[in-house]
């Protein structure tokens, strides 16, 4: 993996590529743990508007 910086214009994508730099997996994992809960919520709340 190269230590080339690069610009990202998403900040989500920037804190990605930094985690992924300081090969912080445990932080990166409860980050998208808990982006996948929040988007479950949301789609449950949808499902239950449409019954």
């Amino acid at each position: 993996m190269s230590n080339d910086v690069e610009q990202y214009s998403d900040p989500q994508e920037a804190m990605i590529a930094q985690f992924l730099m300081i090969n912080d997996g445990d932080d990166l994992t409860d980050i998208l743990v808990a982006a996948l809960e929040d988007a479950f919520r949301i789609l449950d709340e949808e499902f239950q508007t449409l019954h």
